[in-house]
């Protein structure tokens, strides 16, 4: 009987202990603008220009191509969708679309037969309307394709949200950037396998257990961008890594990372986005039990 009230009580105090690292930990309005933060991130993950609608990224080759729910097609559309909705046709950088009669796609609320498409790599990707799908054309190096949006799709229907650690501002760190004079290109790796250079506008450094951590931040005008990968990646969190955002630091003015802030990239909801990876450099030996965890349709 003492074996088993010893046992209890211990199993008791474990689980208490196990409880008590759940807690968040933080000053109410710290904690507040976290969750004001993770609710807009929810919020923009269902908008019309989210990620959770993707439902294609189908690549255009060279001449013709024809578009629709047909599997005769090129570019297969989903079920529902016209079976011949179209042609693109693509002579270099020139993309022309051309609509079969009959089929309503429209561009900023205009029916249209033939119109010139450009990608994303310009800055300017026409936006087109059937229904409930939505697509441009997005350029991966030499790729072209068409990245396919349902806004009736199944995920955005269905999603709950992200699960998250618990907020603590012990993951808010004071750190310090040390700036690449000039900037420095570095070379991401993307979900496709593709390696893409970027502009790299210094380090970020921190202190964490005792030890001393560097994350090479890309420039994003007056922000700085990291991917980054930690001991909890593929376990707790996102496999292919985290993504967050700081603003740069200003002068005379305390400069944070603020883990609680890691956000998952869209390929963990979609295997339509075209994620950057972490960049070998960027994969720390610690355990950053931050921000979001892994997201999956089922236990979310």
């Amino acid at each position: 009987m003492k074996k088993i009230f010893y046992c209890s009580v211990l199993l008791i105090f474990v689980l208490a202990g196990c409880k008590e690292t759940l807690k968040e930990n933080g000053s109410p309005s710290y904690i507040a603008e976290i969750k004001s933060w993770h609710n807009k991130r929810i919020e923009n993950l269902k908008k019309e220009n989210g990620w959770l609608n993707l439902v294609g990224l189908l690549w255009l080759r060279e001449g013709e191509n024809t578009i629709g729910s047909s599997t005769n097609n090129d570019i297969v559309f989903p079920p529902g969708s016209p079976e011949f909705i179209g042609t693109i046709t693509m002579k270099d950088t020139n993309i022309v679309i051309n609509v079969a009669g009959g089929v309503n796609v429209t561009y900023n609320g205009s029916g249209i037969k033939k119109m010139q498409l450009h990608t994303d790599a310009g800055g300017k990707s026409e936006m087109l309307q059937l229904n409930s799908l939505r697509w441009n054309l997005i350029k991966r190096q030499t790729k072209i394709g068409i990245r396919l949006r349902d806004l009736n799709s199944s995920l955005v229907k269905n999603f709950k949200g992200i699960e998250t650690f618990p907020i603590n501002d012990e993951w808010k760190i004071e750190a310090k950037f040390e700036q690449f004079d000039p900037p420095k290109k570095i070379p991401i790796p993307n979900i496709l396998g593709m390696i893409d250079t970027s502009k790299a506008a210094g380090m970020v450094v921190f202190e964490k257990e005792g030890k001393k951590f560097w994350l090479d931040a890309l420039d994003e005008g007056d922000k700085l961008f990291i991917i980054f990968a930690d001991e909890t990646s593929g376990i707790e969190t996102y496999g292919a890594g985290r993504f967050l955002y700081l603003d740069k630091p200003k002068e005379n003015e305390k400069f944070y990372i603020d883990f609680n802030k890691a956000y998952n990239p869209p390929c963990n909801f979609t295997k339509f986005a075209t994620c950057p990876l972490p960049p070998r450099q960027n994969h720390l030996k610690l355990r950053v039990t931050a921000g979001e965890k892994v997201y999956n349709s089922e236990g979310h």
